[in-house]
C-alpha cells in the first residue's frame, strides 16, 4: 500500500495539546516499533502506536494535538508509517528544537507542519495547551508565553497549504 493518505491542509493556527514530549535524537520508527515499519494498515498501526511509552496514548490523542521533540528529531531512516499512525490519530504538527534532514524532507513532502523552535522540549510538558501558528513559527502556551521559531520558506508554506508536495506539483502542472 502507498504511503500517501489524503490529509487536509492544517488550519492557520493549530490548537490542541502537547500529546508527548520526546528528547534529543529520537528515532521516529520507535513510535510504532521498528518491527512494524512496513505496515500502513490504520487499525494495526493504531494498536502499536506509542505502546512502549504510553499504552493509552492512542485513546488520549485528539485532533489538533502536537508532538514535541528535542534536537535532531526523527533521525534514522525516513520511514513513513510512524507519522501515518500519528496523523491518523489527529496529530497536526511536530514541534522540535531541530529535525533530522531525512525526516524533515519526507514529512514536509507529506504536508506535515514541522516547526523548528529552539528549546521547545524544555518549555512544555505532555498535556499543555498550545496554539501553533505554523507559518509564523510561533507557539503560544497556556501560561501566556510565546515561543518563536524559524518560519518555513515560501515554498514549504505552499507545500503544506496544498496538503503535500505531490498535490502541489499536480496543481502547478495543471495550470500550465
Amino acid at each position: 500500500m502507498s504511503a500517501a493518505r489524503d490529509y487536509p491542509p492544517p488550519p492557520d493556527v493549530i490548537r490542541g495539546r502537547v500529546a508527548w514530549v520526546f528528547g534529543d535524537d529520537f528515532d521516529i520508527d520507535l513510535v510504532i516499533g521498528v518491527e512494524n515499519i512496513k505496515s500502513y494498515d490504520a487499525e494495526f498501526l493504531r494498536s502499536k502506536v506509542m505502546r512502549a511509552y504510553d499504552p493509552g496514548f492512542a485513546d488520549r490523542v485528539r485532533p489538533g494535538d502536537v508532538i514535541v521533540g528535542g534536537r535532531n528529531f526523527g533521525y534514522g531512516h525516513p520511514h513513513y508509517p510512524p507519522m501515518v499512525a500519528l496523523r491518523d490519530l489527529g496529530i497536526a504538527a511536530v514541534l522540535a528544537g531541530s529535525f533530522s534532514p531525512g525526516f524533515w524532507r519526507g514529512e514536509t513532502y507529506n504536508g506535515v507542519p514541522l516547526v523548528t523552535v529552539p528549546g521547545i522540549a524544555a518549555a512544555v510538558a505532555t498535556g499543555d495547551p498550545v496554539a501553533v501558528d505554523w507559518r509564523a513559527a510561533t507557539v503560544s502556551l497556556g501560561d501566556g508565553r510565546v515561543l518563536r521559531g524559524t518560519p518555513p520558506s515560501d515554498r514549504v508554506v505552499r507545500v503544506i497549504e496544498a496538503g503535500g508536495s505531490l498535490k502541489l506539483l499536480l496543481a502547478e502542472h495543471a495550470r500550465t
